[in-house]
């Protein structure tokens, strides 16, 4: 039995000092923890392992083209809730939560600007809106920015990112798969240059359809391509899958991407897939 009793430490009047969110994020590639703003100042690269981050459309529209020369087009596009979907929460309760948390209308941004002195047509998509899932709305703003691109003779670039289709529009869907495809064989009867940038993740019906289209399909470093899930795969198939499956790098090895590309040498390998096609400043 203890002689003395410790003496019980009262904190009551001690406050709990609050770290504010969003200052510091964990690295998924090293583990590290990295102040938010070191993070932005490197295009949302890790500076310590080279794991990249997810970036906004926006983020990446700023890094790729010349200073305030992009211009929107097609920015009052929004979903409607055509299939009265129900469920945990309703599609247009889930559109309004991403809508307020990310700025956006929908998960792309699409419209024209210039990269380095060339004319292009770009589309961005944003994974942080319902996973960059493609409804109407993004399969629709996709097809008119290629067709711009049809109709004034510049190359269209599709920075790619997403879960798939929309299952919150069922078959409507599902149709821009078709769309999206049809309006890129129409751009290449003109014999005008596209180029897929594909980013993590980019899967299921996007990557089946435009993602996969590219003249030149560039990726960036150990990004998740693929039509469904590994896990999908191995419980489907019932077999062991091989290293680095679905892996940008496995993808290159057998010959779907043509180079991968790490996101802050992106801007100047367009600019030069640009000049190798001739598209005229």
């Amino acid at each position: 039995m203890a002689i003395f009793k410790k003496p019980a430490i009262k904190s009551q009047n001690r406050k709990k000092r609050d770290i504010p969110h969003g200052l510091f994020q964990k690295c998924p590639g090293c583990s590290e923890v990295v102040p938010e703003i070191e993070l932005a100042q490197n295009q949302r690269v890790c500076p310590r392992c080279d794991y990249h981050f997810t970036q906004s459309a926006k983020e990446r529209i700023a890094n790729l083209l010349d200073p305030e020369s992009f211009v929107e087009m097609d920015a009052d596009l929004k979903s409607v809730d055509t299939l009265r979907f129900q469920g945990m929460a309703t599609y247009k309760d889930r559109l309004k939560k991403y809508q307020g948390s990310t700025g956006l209308l929908d998960a792309v941004i699409s419209g024209y600007g210039i990269l380095d002195g060339y004319k292009v047509g770009i589309a961005v998509m944003d994974f942080g809106f319902l996973a960059a899932t493609m409804g109407s709305v993004v399969g629709e703003r996709i097809t008119r920015i290629i067709e711009y691109g049809t109709a004034e003779g510049c190359a269209v670039i599709i920075v790619a990112a997403s879960g798939g289709a929309r299952l919150y529009e069922g078959m409507l869907s599902l149709m821009q798969m078709a769309k999206t495809s049809g309006a890129l064989a129409r751009h290449a009867e003109q014999q005008l240059p596209y180029i897929s940038v594909l980013t993590n993740p980019t899967t299921a019906g996007v990557m089946a359809s435009f993602a996969s289209l590219g003249d030149v399909i560039i990726a960036e470093p150990k990004s998740m391509i693929g039509f469904a899930g590994p896990r999908v795969i191995r419980e489907t198939t019932h077999q062991d899958l091989p290293e680095r499956f679905q892996t940008a790098e496995f993808l290159q090895e057998h010959g779907l991407i043509d180079m991968i590309v790490h996101r802050k040498k992106m801007r100047e390998q367009l600019s030069q897939l640009l000049s190798y096609f001739s598209v005229v400043p």
